[in-house]
């Protein structure tokens, strides 16, 4: 969600209007803290695998300070002496404790060093606790950058939150801060003011009070989870609930809001029940049964955390109540509602390893608003969403970004990956194969961590088809495909232009089912019309120059 909108400009795509010119993107430079936070083969990083976190926190929002603890429970991939976790360096790292016994550490950047007294077998599953303290970085404009949210509502009130996609979970505890290594489980602990109450992921298994002000709040995670997944939410919230009869049985469904909003919620909310029908249909069961869904207030727009949704959409249909396909679809649901919920298949139960390939989150998220269009108003309405879209895609940038440097790729990972998938469904031309290999996608990647070649692969193997000239294309350059199209001796002769080599996706013509080959070399098509009458599918997401106009 964290680049979702708020670009200052978008550009129409006009298909009949681009040439094939791509200015080169200018080289990016990175320095040590980007390969200390985003390396994924780090000895340091990938020689223990984190198993369990319990998180204990407690919010001043007086002094908008944090205190507390972070148990790490993990297994050794291979013997060490020293392992790397990650906290931001603006929060003080108090002590590690190691069996009672304080160990040293040294700090770069965000990055700390832990010196352990013996070496850490291969296989043994052991732990450490970190304690820190300090000041968060507060968000100037969450969800789109990182941090803390101390807001106010109702005149006076504490409303406290966590936004933290991207720039890392570390930026306000100690974790080992990369996708890659899930938790098998966690306990979050969070300790907040009296008069008001946390929510975090998962269920709540014990509310203390702290008979200093403060009470506690347990929340119990058993899936796996994300880092960034893992947040805060603090008011004085109103809970109600409801419950979905799904595939998998009774998914309780729980809801957080303002006192003020209680009304609006309970009718807007609706829209969760309706989401769970389409995207069960489409996708698989929910994730996450045995830790529920909730839908959670916040004061921000928007968020993915898992078995926890951020809610911050005012209570409107659309996008803060506008459609963003501009064809009135997006205006018959809640944006927020249906978008951040559809991460819960992909990216918190399919998780992409590096933030490099963020469009399997977002690509795909994207295009499940789509089909939840789809779902409810029919297979049409589906496709003028998607092709909406369009005009707010930038080709500027490819999609995935530099591996193995915390390096998110362009904002087109939304709506061109959107429209990518879109592609290959028509391509495939099978509705109940396409169903079955998201369905698939979940099953096999669900509760893991993987990337782009892994789901690529997936996709070609389930369909029958090599997609992957097509999927490199529009994923790995930032031009389009550029379909060149003449009149030739009363026919039509049409070649490819691409920077992926020999490449060759078939085409459709509109009020035409047969589907034709073009290659890289100009060659005829058996269509003896002239080139004004005919007019490429919709469906595909190209762009077309005609030679000779």
């Amino acid at each position: 969600m964290k680049k979702q909108l708020w670009l200052t400009t978008f550009f129409m795509v006009i298909l009949a209007s681009f040439g094939f010119a791509q200015i080169p993107p200018q080289k990016k430079s990175y320095t040590l803290a980007d390969s200390l936070r985003g390396s994924l083969t780090s000895a340091l990083r990938t020689c223990y695998d984190v198993d369990y976190y319990h998180l204990s926190v407690k919010i001043n929002p007086d002094s908008q300070s944090i205190s507390g603890s972070n148990l790490f429970k993990f297994t050794a991939t291979k013997k060490f002496d020293q392992l790397q976790f990650d906290l931001f360096d603006n929060l003080s790292v108090d002590k590690i404790l190691y069996h009672q016994q304080s160990l040293n550490y040294k700090r770069t950047f965000n990055a700390v060093f832990v010196d352990f007294p013996k070496e850490i077998l291969q296989g043994s599953r052991d732990s450490f606790v970190v304690y820190y303290s300090g000041k968060p970085i507060v968000a100037k404009k969450a969800p789109w950058d990182g941090g803390f949210v101390f807001a106010k509502h109702d005149d006076d009130k504490n409303w406290i939150a966590t936004a933290c996609q991207g720039v890392g979970a570390s930026i306000w505890w100690p974790n080992k801060d990369q996708q890659d290594d899930e938790v098998d489980s966690a306990l979050i602990s969070i300790s907040v003011p009296n008069d008001v109450m946390d929510v975090s992921n998962g269920r709540l298994i014990a509310k203390t009070d702290l008979k200093n002000g403060y009470t506690q709040y347990d929340w119990k995670v058993v899936n796996p989870i994300n880092n960034y997944d893992i947040a805060v939410n603090a008011a004085n919230y109103f809970h109600f609930f409801d419950n979905y009869k799904g595939l998998n049985g009774n998914l309780s469904l729980d809801f957080y809001v303002l006192p003020e909003h209680e009304l609006a919620a309970q009718k807007q909310f609706s829209d969760v029940k309706r989401m769970l029908a389409a995207f069960e249909h489409w996708f698989g069961a929910y994730p996450f049964y045995k830790d529920g869904y909730k839908l959670v207030e916040t004061p921000y727009l928007g968020m993915e955390h898992q078995s926890a949704v951020a809610y911050g959409n005012q209570y409107k249909n659309g996008y803060l109540g506008r459609d963003l396909s501009g064809t009135g679809w997006g205006l018959k649901w809640d944006f927020i509602i249906v978008h951040e919920s559809g991460h819960e298949w992909f990216g918190n139960n399919i998780t992409a390893k590096d933030i490099a390939d963020m469009w399997i989150h977002e690509g795909f998220t994207c295009y499940s608003e789509s089909l939840f269009t789809e779902y409810w108003y029919g297979k049409e309405a589906g496709e003028d969403y998607v092709i909406g879209l369009r005009k707010n895609i930038l080709n500027k940038e490819p999609i995935i970004g530099d591996y193995g440097v915390n390096n998110e790729g362009s904002s087109d990972m939304y709506y061109k990956g959107a429209n990518l998938l879109h592609t290959i469904r028509t391509l495939i031309n099978n509705d109940q194969k396409w169903r079955a290999i998201l369905m698939g996608l979940n099953a096999s990647f669900g509760k893991k961590t993987t990337n782009t070649l892994s789901i690529i692969n997936y996709i070609n193997k389930q369909s029958g088809f090599n997609f992957t000239k097509i999927f490199d294309q529009y994923l790995r350059f930032a031009a389009l495909p550029l379909l060149e199209l003449r009149q030739e001796n009363g026919k039509i002769a049409c070649r490819w232009q691409a920077e992926v080599k020999n490449f060759d996706m078939p085409i459709q013509f509109e009020g035409n089912d047969k589907v034709y080959y073009p290659s890289n070399e100009w060659q005829i098509l058996p269509i003896s019309k002239p080139l004004s009458s005919v007019k490429l599918n919709r469906d595909y997401f190209v762009n077309v120059k005609v030679i000779g106009d």
